[in-house]
């Protein structure tokens, strides 16, 4: 039994299916991300743009693009887990029937089924003389079965925590929205996706709003508080990018994390008791913050889809507020004391 596990464990190796918490925690979820990003929140801002100029062409365009979410995300995450070819162009498949199968908690439902898909390809892709036809048999195969089996169910359960987490924001608005924000906004800054998780728990409403506030609070905050370091280039990669360049300095000195968390538990709680901040637009743009502003768009968004919104002069006041200027200005001033003690010190936010 011994040698058998020892030969399967040195076959998995020979054809790269590595079981790690890296590779599908990080490397998948990062690209399923990134699969989100292709489809589904271009397609979403093409929509909002063809719908508010009147262009019916992009709004088309916009629902093609949206349409393929479930298929980007699977392919993403092949290319992550270094799919062969025949391998990679069968996810497209898995992916389509696990986003649809899983409802709202879609993404999950992908995340986790095109992983096993992925890896059971790998395992038998090359070892027959018709590996055209076997490959993408078991790929897609095995992966829509699994969607019709296990999505629903996945969906499901995303669909509960997600709606829980909402529940419990609008029934705390002050505690959850601390809380959404710093843990929502720590992630996107962290090797792992924010935009997947959020994407995948259905997280909208008061929720979403304070997912929104605790990312820009990251990219913002350290976009500005960095400047002097980093200056324009590193304000506009971190402002309208990732604050994720960051990741590097923060092993090196963790404290210069402490301004951007701590605003994030401030501006969190702002947007949802304050402003009351909402998102209703796709759940992935919570996860988003000012990244191509996919987070501000998603919130407008859900502004023109609600027929009974009237959108205010408060509203925009609070969307502007949140979102750029008091990350900005908080963050700079945490920093600034952080710096007057000795907590940063001068390079400690340099981008390589």
């Amino acid at each position: 039994m011994k040698s058998l596990l020892t030969k399967f464990g040195a076959f998995c190796k020979k054809k790269n299916v590595i079981v790690s918490a890296r590779r599908y925690g990080v490397d998948a979820l990062g690209a399923m991300a990134q699969g989100l990003f292709c489809s589904l929140l271009i397609g979403t801002i093409v929509k909002t743009l063809g719908q508010q100029l009147g262009v019916e062409l992009l709004v088309q365009v916009g629902d093609f693009a949206s349409a393929m979410s479930g298929a980007a995300m699977a392919v993403a995450i092949g290319y992550a887990l270094q799919a062969p070819p025949l391998v990679l162009f069968s996810l497209a498949a898995v992916g389509y029937a696990s986003n649809v199968s899983g409802g709202a908690g879609g993404p999950l439902a992908v995340l986790v089924i095109a992983i096993l898909a992925a890896e059971a390809g790998k395992l038998v892709s090359k070892e027959t003389k018709v590996d055209i036809l076997v490959t993408p048999l078991v790929v897609i195969l095995l992966g829509c079965l699994l969607a019709m089996w296990w999505a629903p169910a996945i969906g499901k359960a995303a669909s509960s925590v997600g709606r829980l987490i909402m529940w419990a924001t609008e029934l705390q608005p002050f505690w959850m929205g601390i809380l959404v924000s710093v843990l929502v906004g720590i992630a996107l800054t962290l090797p792992i996706s924010s935009a997947a998780i959020c994407a995948s728990l259905g997280l909208v409403g008061l929720a979403g709003g304070a997912a929104v506030a605790g990312c820009c609070a990251q990219m913002v905050g350290f976009a500005v508080m960095s400047f002097r370091e980093n200056r324009w280039g590193g304000l506009v990669s971190q402002g309208l990018g990732t604050s994720m360049l960051q990741m590097g300095n923060i092993v090196k000195n963790p404290r210069i994390w402490i301004p951007a968390i701590v605003t994030s538990a401030i501006t969190g709680p702002l947007a949802t008791c304050v402003f009351h901040l909402e998102m209703n637009g796709p759940a992935v743009s919570s996860g988003m913050g000012t990244c191509g502003l996919v987070g501000q768009i998603g919130v407008y968004t859900g502004w023109v889809n609600d027929a009974a919104k009237t959108v205010t002069a408060f509203d925009w006041a609070g969307l502007i507020l949140i979102c750029f200027v008091l990350p900005g200005v908080l963050c700079w001033l945490l920093g600034l004391l952080c710096r007057r003690i000795g907590w940063i010190k001068e390079g400690d936010l340099t981008l390589e």
